[in-house]
């Protein structure tokens, strides 16, 4: 079984509402923001050391409602930085019930500022600068797990 199916199968099991998009990578998320409103974003998954590593990595541009989701093993504080990271990115700390704990903006290419978590984090959703507060979505947010995890 490949990483995306046992990827889809793990999130299935734990209620994850993530959709699959055709040919393109990318899986469908809804956060719902401070509204009560669902948004979509279309994310990369790295659920791989490999692929956490490398990250956004490398990239000049990443599409208006795209983003990349850091799956972890277990939750636990987190740790990222901005290594030859060229878009400036927001990131998300995201509890294993799917609440968002808190949200950081970074500098592209800033090596000397890590941003850690001051929480234990299972999942860590990095978008464009900025998107989090164009959506309304704030610290106390989540993302949708089987349709019952309230703010």
């Amino acid at each position: 079984m490949n990483k995306v199916k046992l990827f889809l199968a793990a999130f299935i099991m734990a209620g994850v509402a993530v959709m699959p998009l055709e040919g393109n990578g990318a899986f469908k998320i809804m956060i719902v923001n401070a509204r009560g409103v669902p948004v979509p974003l279309y994310v990369e998954i790295a659920d791989t050391e490999p692929l956490r590593m490398k990250g956004l990595m490398d990239r000049k541009t990443m599409g208006e409602n795209r983003g990349m989701l850091f799956v972890f093993d277990r939750e636990q504080k987190l740790n990222f930085w901005m290594k030859n990271t060229y878009i400036p990115l927001s990131i998300a700390y995201i509890s294993t019930s799917g609440i968002i704990n808190e949200i950081m903006d970074m500098k592209p290419l800033d090596t000397a500022v890590t941003y850690p978590s001051a929480m234990p984090a299972l999942y860590a959703l990095e978008v464009n600068r900025g998107w989090f507060a164009r959506n309304n979505i704030t610290k106390g947010c989540r993302i949708v797990l089987d349709g019952c995890v309230s703010k």
